[in-house]
Formats: C-alpha cells, sequence, structure tokens
C-alpha cells in the first residue's frame, strides 16, 4: 500500500488563513510563547507551496524567516514588523491569484490583518489589537 498526499481541498486552505487572522488578532508575544505558533506557519507554508505558483515565492521565504524568528526565542520588533509589512503587501497581491472567491476573500483579509499587526507593531503606543485597527481603518474610509 502506497501513502499519497491527498491535496487540500479549498476548505482546508480557508479554515488555515482564518485561523492565521484570528492568530493576528491576538498578543503576537504571547503567541510567540505558545507551542502552537510554529504548526501554523508551517500550514501556511505547506499552502503556499501547494500552489506552486513562482509568484508567491517571497511570501514563502518572508514566512519561513518569521516562523524562524519566533522559533528563536527573543523577538526583534524591528525584523518583525519588516517581514510582517512585506507579508501584508504580498498577501493583499496574492488574493488576485485565488480561484474560489471565499478563499480569495480570507486572503484579503489575512493580508490586512498582517498590514495593521506590523502598523501595530511599528506605532508601538496602540494597546490595539490589529484585528481592532483593522475595524478603525474599515470605519474612517
Amino acid at each position: 500500500m502506497s501513502f499519497h498526499k491527498i491535496p487540500k481541498d479549498d476548505t482546508q486552505h480557508q479554515v488555515h488563513l482564518d485561523g492565521a487572522t484570528t492568530l493576528l488578532g491576538n498578543d503576537l508575544q504571547e503567541e510567540a510563547s505558545r507551542a502552537g505558533l510554529d504548526n501554523h506557519f508551517q500550514r501556511w507554508i505547506e499552502d503556499l507551496k501547494d500552489t506552486n505558483n513562482p509568484e508567491l515565492h517571497q511570501l514563502v521565504v518572508d514566512l519561513q524567516d518569521l516562523k524562524a524568528h519566533f522559533g528563536g526565542g527573543a523577538v526583534n520588533q524591528d525584523t518583525v514588523t519588516r517581514l510582517m509589512g512585506r507579508l501584508g503587501t504580498n498577501t493583499l497581491a496574492a488574493a488576485s491569484f485565488a480561484e474560489n472567491p471565499n478563499t480569495a476573500e480570507r486572503i484579503t483579509k489575512l493580508g490586512e490583518a498582517l498590514s495593521a499587526a506590523a502598523k501595530q507593531l511599528r506605532g508601538g503606543g496602540n494597546d490595539n489589537t490589529p484585528a481592532q485597527d483593522l475595524k478603525q481603518d474599515s470605519q474612517n474610509n
């Protein structure tokens, strides 16, 4: 009996996207101390690799860097802010590659959450979560 990798359907990708977006709405310092963060990054990286799209290569590289950084103990705010800002921009652009509209919507939300998290980290003094910042930004527009 041979084992073949079962391709993920869009539902699994959507669940992973929702999980990543929720994670970004939490306290990142607190999340970094939890064992599950590494698994979130790994699922996200594998989902991107599954698309087999060279346009998404920078996302994979940045996620691997972010995963390694969070796994390394002390979190450097400048490094995380830079990576999350670039991930936010590139994730928003990646939404155009999704064939399923529900997946595209989740990718867009994830890109917005990444950008909001980077903005929050850059701002420092803001006590809002990235999700709250996102809500405020959408209300102000």
